[in-house]
């Protein structure tokens, strides 16, 4: 799995190629700054991009941008973000063409190698994975402009925002403790409360979850 890597600082940078490579992907470009990465997104056409938000020149969401550029260009594109900071708006521009691929995660929320290489690799192949907090906000912000999240139950809500981070009902049920059975009547009722159309698809359903949370973000 080919993967370009975006980080200005070395030893950060570093460290992602050594770590990527020990769990066998094949670093095709690792650069620090956004005309770099929007020429190795272009010319590469890796199987994913690592990007971190803030790149040389400009130090704001160069990296962010570049990202998202490619990804019109290349639509579906698998993106993984790092920042520092849950900006709501750089989630929202990442949701906003509704296909799979797209990662959120916080750099300083990320404490061991095999959860980075899960979320690298759950997005290589068209998944989700947003960090939780990212997650959080955007429920909140929900929150304030949607009445239907207010008819959730405690534990639908729990098992959303669960969903809304890629994981499967397995993975729900493990985490929560209760049978797969129980997960399937929560999401069910989840996507009847909010008005979508029920998936067996875990990113079809993960895509519909925060295309519901973005559009009240705006």
């Amino acid at each position: 799995m080919r993967v370009v890597l975006a980080e200005d600082l070395f030893l950060l940078r570093d460290g992602l190629v050594r770590m990527l490579g020990a769990y066998d992907f094949e670093i095709a470009a690792a650069v620090e700054s956004g005309p770099e990465l929007t020429r190795a997104l272009a010319e590469l056409a890796p199987d994913v991009a690592v990007v971190d938000v803030r790149l040389p020149p400009s130090h704001t969401d160069e990296g962010l941008q570049c990202a998202l550029q490619a990804r019109r260009e290349r639509p579906g594109l698998p993106v993984l973000v790092l920042s520092q900071h849950v900006e709501q708006l750089y989630a929202r521009e990442l949701l906003a063409d509704g296909t799979g691929g797209v990662g959120y995660l916080l750099k300083d929320r990320v404490f061991e190698a095999e959860q980075f290489i899960d979320a690298v690799r759950r997005v290589a192949a068209g998944g989700t994975a947003m960090d939780p907090q990212v997650i959080q906000q955007l429920l909140a912000r929900r929150s304030h402009t949607a009445q239907p999240l207010g008819r959730l139950t405690p534990r639908e809500l729990e098992v959303l925002e669960l969903m809304a981070q890629g994981r499967s009902n397995a993975a729900i049920a493990a985490q929560l403790v209760v049978t797969e059975r129980a997960i399937a009547k929560h999401t069910s009722n989840i996507f009847t409360k909010l008005g979508l159309e029920v998936s067996d698809d875990d990113n079809r359903r993960v895509l519909a979850v925060l295309a519901y949370l973005d559009h009240g973000s705006h």
